[in-house]
């Protein structure tokens, strides 16, 4: 009876430490799944960051050898650059990228110097 009369003026506090322990789980749960996950995004943000900074220094070997940079390869080049620096890309390519701007858009003939 005494059992039976101490549930029935306790049963608040142990649903709520039920309610607790099961939260507590949930939240430890839900926040291992998140750090994953930021994990995740930030190696795929550095390898999108890598591939563009790859993409732009080849854009530039390939149009300094050529010795001009036409208009449609300078305006991907702009789309990639500026998807890189949002990245916190930002080093020598940025230099290669305001070379690749200033080349002429196509190539100088003889009679055009």
């Amino acid at each position: 009876m005494q059992i039976i009369e101490y549930i029935a003026a306790h049963w608040v506090q142990w649903l709520f430490a039920a309610v607790s322990g099961a939260l507590a789980l949930g939240y430890k749960s839900i926040a291992a799944r998140l750090k994953d996950e930021q994990q995740r995004n930030e190696a795929i943000a550095q390898g999108v960051q890598c591939l563009l900074r790859d993409s732009i220094v080849q854009n530039y070997n390939k149009y300094d050898e050529k010795g001009f940079c036409p208009i449609y390869a300078k305006e991907s080049i702009k789309k990639a650059y500026k998807a890189y620096h949002n990245l916190d890309g930002n080093d020598v390519v940025t230099e290669l990228y305001r070379k690749l701007l200033q080349m002429p858009e196509g190539e100088e003939h003889e009679h055009d110097k």
